[in-house]
């Protein structure tokens, strides 16, 4: 970076030593882009939203996966009909009541709850989304929007009522509720979620949702915004053989280490402040990757390990050497973000899926904001069952998807990889959620009768 340094004209260091960064200008648009979406939203058939999860049942049979905990056949009529409906009546957050009421025949709202609380647990709606992840995988235009070798991970703020075990006032947020901690694919599909409560750092679970992944899409590669990284998280992901490359806020306020004191810079000395001490870091290197093997192996998650390491416990010789590896892995990074543009463009557009996604899911939680249930449990199973509905739609819209540029390139229309790369799977207009209404006005009241009562109005 030293050598390029004269050469790179969107980085400037001045008199104080703090690095500062040209703006990047906004990418260009493909040509004919506006007409291409317009015929595709033409073409796109529409769906209502409980048959594209029957449908979606039908393909990658993840209702098999849900039943009661004996193992057993489920004792349950209609048993694949009911467990959609309440995938859609959790996962919309609709609750049991409405959804009952407004599919009458199918199932009581006590039936619904019975499915939800015996026959559906956290387990079964990660291997039910695993399915549908693989499914997704199986299409080639996904591949268009990213090769699946990178992850985004981001927490939003979700509404609580007061006075449950989880909820806490937000400073960031500015609500009271907890945090749902998604981690979705570069190509879009929901990989993970988690729930976690109001003022932990979200760093600290940024590990997990890649840990108990077990789909067929395996990232490599992690990003995420300034909450989502810290010193030990850059060393722990180094030792994991993940490449963390978050979207900093405030980063040149970070402190860039120099490998030992006689490193000196010809144009970019004024970033170096502190220097790496190599001996802790060796000291205890055995001792840092048995942790790693622990981790890989399924007996520790990688939140219980950061949870310790954030905690700035100087007694732990362990802890002060995972952070020593972070900022040589940090400093590394820094010095490739402000070096490469390509690099800053990469992680500007990844890390925007993430804000589409959370978007998406709003508009598919119709029923409502708010987590009405203050079981612990309960909440993250309302989340599971959200990013269930989403990555079925999203399975929907990618087979549709295909079909629709097909029989564009057969009609003769231009289709090129540019086009198809700037749509997404988060398409919504072609989709029907709340159900079909008849205004039959042959069917019309009696007439008015402001007839009196029949007792005498109090003085």
């Amino acid at each position: 970076m030293d050598a390029g340094f004269p050469a790179n004209s969107e980085l400037t260091i001045d008199a104080d030593g703090v690095p500062h960064l040209k703006k990047q200008p906004a990418g260009n648009l493909p040509v004919g882009l506006a007409a291409f979406e317009t015929e595709i939203h033409a073409r796109m058939p529409e769906r209502h939203l409980l048959d594209i999860l029957k449908y979606s049942a039908c393909w990658t049979r993840y209702t098999r996966h849900f039943g009661p905990p004996s193992g057993a056949d489920p004792k349950l009529a209609r048993a694949e009909q009911r467990y959609i409906l309440t995938v859609f009546g959790y996962g919309c957050n609709l609750g049991p009541g409405q959804t009952a009421r407004h599919a009458p025949g199918i199932a009581t709202a006590e039936t619904l709850r019975r499915i939800n609380a015996q026959h559906i647990d956290t387990p079964k709606l990660e291997a039910a989304t695993t399915d549908l992840i693989n499914g997704y995988a199986r299409f080639s235009l996904p591949r268009l929007w990213g090769p699946g070798r990178a992850a985004i991970a981001d927490g939003t703020h979700v509404p609580l009522r007061e006075n449950n075990l989880i909820g806490a006032q937000h400073i960031r947020y500015g609500g009271y509720g907890g945090i749902a901690y998604h981690h979705i694919a570069d190509s879009y599909i929901a990989l993970f979620t988690s729930f976690i409560p109001c003022g932990v750092w979200e760093a600290i679970h940024i590990l997990d949702g890649l840990m108990k992944n077990r789909s067929a899409i395996q990232p490599d590669t992690l990003h995420a915004d300034t909450q989502g990284q810290s010193e030990p998280v850059f060393g722990l992901c180094r030792l994991l053989g993940i490449k963390l490359m978050p979207r900093m806020r405030n980063w040149d306020d970070v402190i860039f280490y120099r490998p030992d004191k006689s490193a000196r810079y010809s144009h970019i000395e004024a970033l170096f402040t502190r220097e790496i001490d190599w001996r802790l870091i060796a000291t205890h290197w055995q001792d840092m990757m048995q942790v790693v093997l622990s981790i890989q192996a399924g007996l520790v998650l990688p939140s219980m390990l950061l949870r310790k390491l954030g905690s700035h416990n100087r007694k732990s010789r362990l802890c002060l050497a995972f952070r020593e590896l972070g900022r040589v892995e940090r400093t590394l990074f820094l010095l490739l973000y402000v070096s490469d543009p390509q690099i800053r463009r990469t992680i500007r557009a990844e890390t925007t899926k993430i804000e589409s996604f959370n978007d998406f899911l709003d508009w598919i939680t119709f029923g409502g904001p708010i987590i009405k249930s203050g079981d612990p449990v309960e909440q993250e199973k309302q989340l599971k069952y959200a990013s269930l509905v989403a990555n079925g739609i999203m399975l929907s819209n990618v087979a549709d998807l295909t079909e629709v540029l097909s029989s564009m390139a057969t009609d003769g229309y231009p289709v090129t990889a540019e086009l198809a790369a700037s749509t997404s799977p988060y398409m919504r207009k072609n989709i029907r959620r709340f159900g079909k209404y008849d205004l039959d006005m042959g069917d019309l009241p009696d007439p008015l009768d402001p007839r009196p009562l029949p007792f005498d109005l109090p003085l």
